[in-house]
């Protein structure tokens, strides 16, 4: 396969498109109010360790300093998007302390699925939170902002307008947890059974905020986890499973298959809507780029992880995961990061480094993963 992104992105470029959304702005032409997002640990931000306090460790080392509640070593494709908007970072819809939502609400949360789980998270890790209870919380959010606006009451100072939920922006990036956390058990042909009812579940969320008043949606596809340390040693396979670039081919096919059915369900849905601009992003398209030839772009490491243990090729262990310590054998052993996150893909074998997570997000704010194609007017609402 060919590089899609055959020369590197200069960093500037993030800066060029962010003056552009700047721009856009001052003249009044696209002006995102907020940001509501939904989504899995690829874009929580602190949602999860809210509701269950715990994060140590090498977590946010490199923008952050410490743990921020990100699955990454520093800002994620949401952090990103809010910035280049002009917008603070996502308050987590859980968190009570310090939160700030007047630029949008994030009700991510790490291992979310979209279906409703049918175990506990703490006996498989699942979260509770699926995205159906986000979609309640959404909606809630939207009551409650609407009484205290009408009544007067205390809690304006950290609360959007009442007008907001029709210019702002939707973004969904979840499913992997539906896709990774069976694949062991029942394997790519049980996972994918079920794969239509995930994507019904996203393409029903968007219908029920369209109908209180939500009008631009971005929706991220499914990653290529075919590639990823954590399902390279926690899926069965041989050699003649792989392609030349290390990935799971079965898992790849699988992937390509949900991908293929988001985005014509997710053409569908536009159809039905009126005056909705549904677009979905092809984010897996430039990850497996950065996976295939990661020195293309800068880095130098595709499928091995900055944060683990193990050593080549994937430094990851099913035994031992980023930042944790345990007894292997006769001594103490702890899943490190290195010392350059800037030079690798994956940062601890399930999630991607913030280095990459600045190529996804450069890639979707030039619309070249986007579909249908749009320049930046076509999705902003109009003001």
């Amino acid at each position: 396969m060919s590089s899609v992104l055959n020369k590197r992105i200069p960093l500037s470029l993030l800066t060029v498109i962010t003056v552009i959304f700047s721009s856009c702005k001052a003249d009044s032409k696209c002006e995102f109010k907020a940001i509501f997002n939904f989504g899995d640990s690829n874009s929580d931000t602190g949602g999860f360790w809210a509701a269950f306090p715990a994060q140590s460790g090498p977590w946010g080392m490199t923008y952050f300093k410490k743990p921020a509640g990100r699955a990454s070593d520093g800002r994620l494709i949401i952090d990103f998007l809010a910035e280049s908007l002009g917008m603070p970072f996502l308050s987590p819809y859980l968190q009570s302390i310090g939160s700030d939502f007047r630029h949008g609400a994030n009700f991510a949360t790490l291992a979310s699925t979209v279906l409703l789980p049918n175990t506990s998270l703490f006996v498989s890790g699942i979260s509770p939170f699926s995205l159906a209870i986000q979609l309640n919380q959404m909606k809630q959010f939207k009551v409650r902002v609407d009484e205290v606006h009408s009544s007067g009451r205390a809690g304006l100072h950290i609360l959007p307008s009442s007008n907001v939920f029709g210019k702002s922006l939707y973004t969904f990036y979840i499913g992997q947890n539906d896709f990774t956390s069976n694949l062991a058990s029942i394997g790519v042909d049980g996972v994918k059974q079920y794969l239509p009812q995930v994507i019904g579940q996203i393409a029903g969320t968007i219908k029920e905020i369209y109908g209180i008043g939500g009008r631009t949606f971005l929706v991220l596809n499914l990653a290529p986890v075919g590639c990823y340390p954590a399902i390279l040693t926690g899926y069965t396979h041989s050699s003649s499973d792989l392609d030349k670039f290390g990935c799971l081919i079965p898992v790849k096919k699988a992937v390509e298959y949900y991908n293929s059915l988001l985005k014509k369900t997710l053409s569908e849905t536009r159809t039905e809507l009126k005056n909705a601009t549904i677009i979905y992003l092809d984010t897996h398209k430039t990850l497996l780029d950065l996976f295939q030839y990661p020195k293309s772009h800068g880095m130098k490491y595709g499928i091995k992880a900055c944060c683990g243990y193990g050593g080549r090729p994937y430094n990851f262990s099913q035994k031992l995961f980023c930042g944790t310590t345990k007894v292997i054998g006769n001594s103490s052993v702890t899943a490190k990061a290195c010392r350059d996150p800037q030079n690798y893909v994956s940062w601890d074998g399930i999630h991607a480094t913030e280095a990459a997570n600045r190529h996804i997000l450069t890639a979707i704010l030039d619309g070249s993963i986007s579909y249908p194609p749009f320049a930046l007017n076509h999705i902003c609402p109009s003001v």
